[in-house]
């Protein structure tokens, strides 16, 4: 058992030392918030690049209650998990991601549908 342990402990410390040079989570990458025309004037707001240390359906769960509308987790192929929400709620998505401390406002980018 003894024996284990010395084993390990080289490896966690090696592992401690690397995780100075990493940055906070959500710090290294983009939100992406995009804003999809469905039909008429109905909107979906999608939000993609939240960090995996966050509880997404919480995250979601509070968005639904702060902007009273519906929303879901979605898994994509190539962005992973995404948070699906009705409407257009980008203007207070972002505010609410800055003022929870999720994201700073250098770090949110918004993608609108364009009108022809």
């Amino acid at each position: 058992l003894s024996r284990t342990s010395t084993l390990s402990t080289p490896l966690l410390i090696a592992d401690a030392s690397n995780g100075d040079d990493l940055l906070p989570a959500g710090t290294e990458d983009y939100i992406h918030i995009r804003i999809q025309q469905r039909n008429g004037r109905k909107t979906l707001t999608t939000v993609q690049g939240i960090a995996d240390d966050y509880d997404k359906k919480k995250l979601v769960k509070a968005f639904k209650k702060k902007f009273t509308c519906n929303g879901t987790v979605i898994e994509h192929p190539e962005y992973g998990e995404v948070i699906q929400l009705q409407g257009d709620q980008c203007k207070d998505l972002c505010q609410f991601l800055i003022e929870i401390g999720l994201a700073k406002d250098d770090q949110l980018k918004v993608h609108r549908f364009k009108c022809l």
